[in-house]
């Protein structure tokens, strides 16, 4: 199963360094992918190549998709819409972050969903959906991670809060 993350020209890659990190050292099948598969500029100024555009992802194969925030009205279209209401219907694990919440509001997929436009928290996990804030991108790689069992027990999982979100060194 592969866990992919839509990129785009703008996108703030800062929201997801930590969760790539996460699905990456746990070899996860990570996918990069823009809406025509072209290379994109983070809001950041980094030059990002991506493994594919986004017509070429199959759907049935997907057990994340990860939307990061920046100036979605590059990827807040009828497309992407389809893409998160079909990957909803097969019950992959949909999670935006900052922006990206929004892109998910207007696919309709937070309908009966709570997320931090309905509540006062930074990050939330509701059924399947996991939905952050910009400032809560720690809390939400970490989410996003707990959702896809990607803790080894609930050692490394508290390991990972105190170093990451709490900055204690590891010995």
């Amino acid at each position: 199963m592969k866990d992919v993350f839509l990129v785009y020209n703008t996108s703030c890659f800062y929201e997801i360094v930590i969760l790539n990190y996460f699905m990456s050292v746990t070899n996860c099948n990570v996918v990069f992918c823009s809406p025509d598969g072209e290379p994109i500029r983070t809001m950041e100024g980094y030059s990002v190549n991506v493994d594919t555009s986004l017509d070429k992802i199959s759907l049935d194969e997907v057990r994340s998709f990860i939307v990061p925030g920046g100036n979605v009205s590059v990827i807040n279209n009828e497309t992407v819409k389809d893409v998160l209401v079909k990957l909803r219907g097969k019950q992959a694990l949909i999670a935006g972050i900052c922006a990206g919440v929004d892109v998910l509001e207007e696919a309709g997929i937070l309908e009966g969903i709570k997320s931090p436009h309905s509540t006062d928290v930074d990050v939330m996990n509701d059924h399947h959906v996991i939905t952050s804030r910009a400032n809560g991108y720690v809390d939400f790689a970490i989410e996003v991670a707990k959702e896809l069992d990607l803790f080894e027990n609930e050692a490394d999982l508290q390991e990972t809060i105190d170093f990451w979100k709490y900055h204690k060194r590891m010995q």
